[in-house]
């Protein structure tokens, strides 16, 4: 199929006549053959703003639902995956689709991850039996492990809490290596069980499924522990990663933070009391205007 020449050019005159859309994430404008329209909510962007998003999420793996950048979106719109493989590249796409085949199988309680490290398979559970710890044998690489805590088969004996992690070596059909809890590359999220692999950096951690912080050595929460306190005593002392010097620095910055609200609270309270007579006043009159009655 042919296209006639005003099909491919337009002139200058008709492009300025044109009006320009602005774009809710980078502000700009442009016309709207660089924007691109969100099917499901018909939220418009620029359509290399809503490129750069979602190549960042399925970067970062935090979503496998990629809703509409705009925060205040009537419908909270997603991107369709048509939309999505229009945008990204073959490798990016299939990152994508390996994110939403496993959330599905983390999601679904009759599935299961072989926790050989050297096979990843996905193994089935029996329906009837799947609030109970059970045996399962995977058909790729025939381990045979526990479905409650992943560990090997324990028939008749209880799952253990915080079980080091195991993993099948390859060529030793008959022998499992444990690895020390401190050194173990994967371990599960303490508090929705999603296994996590660390390779380099810091021990404060943070699981990308629940948003949990928690110290890698000893799994103890650090939600709430804005200084990082739990790394200047105890048996994870001077075991965060980072130097003497970017732990203060980062200490410094919180304590600025909070000391900044305090103070913007401390300079705006006595202006908030000078204005509350004032404000009431006002409302009274305006309580007293609207009973009076009409002028006949």
């Amino acid at each position: 199929m042919t296209t006639g020449p005003s099909a491919r050019y337009r002139p200058t005159w008709d492009l300025a006549l044109d009006p320009l859309m602005s774009c809710k994430l980078c502000l700009g404008e442009f016309p709207r053959e660089q924007m691109t329209t969100i099917s499901q909510c018909q939220c418009v962007f620029c359509s290399l703003c809503l490129k750069q998003y979602v190549e960042l999420l399925i970067k970062e793996g935090l979503e496998t639902t990629i809703s509409c950048p705009d925060s205040a979106c009537p419908k909270q719109g997603h991107l369709l995956e048509n939309e999505i493989e229009c945008m990204v590249a073959a490798g990016s796409m299939q990152r994508y689709r390996r994110l939403q085949f496993e959330r599905e199988v983390l999601l679904d309680p009759c599935r299961t991850w072989c926790p050989s490290s050297s096979c990843q398979a996905v193994c089935q559970l029996k329906e009837g039996e799947v609030a109970l710890a059970q045996l399962v044998q995977c058909s790729v690489c025939r381990l045979e492990f526990c479905s409650a805590c992943q560990a090997s088969w324990h028939k008749g004996q209880a799952c253990q809490d915080n079980m080091p992690i195991i993993t099948f070596l390859p060529g030793e059909s008959s022998s499992f290596y444990k690895s020390d809890d401190d050194d173990a590359p994967i371990k599960c999220c303490p508090k929705c069980k999603v296994y996590i692999e660390r390779d380099e950096g810091c021990a404060q951690m943070m699981c990308k499924n629940c948003k949990h912080a928690f110290c890698w050595y000893c799994l103890e929460s650090l939600d709430d522990d804005f200084l990082l306190i739990h790394y200047d005593k105890g048996p994870c002392r001077n075991k965060l990663g980072h130097s003497r010097a970017s732990v203060i620095w980062h200490r410094t910055q919180v304590v600025g933070i909070f000391a900044g609200f305090g103070l913007l609270l401390l300079v705006a309270s006595p202006f908030l009391l000078l204005a509350t007579p004032f404000v009431l006043c006002c409302k009274c009159k305006c309580s007293k205007g609207d009973d009076d009655p009409l002028p006949t």
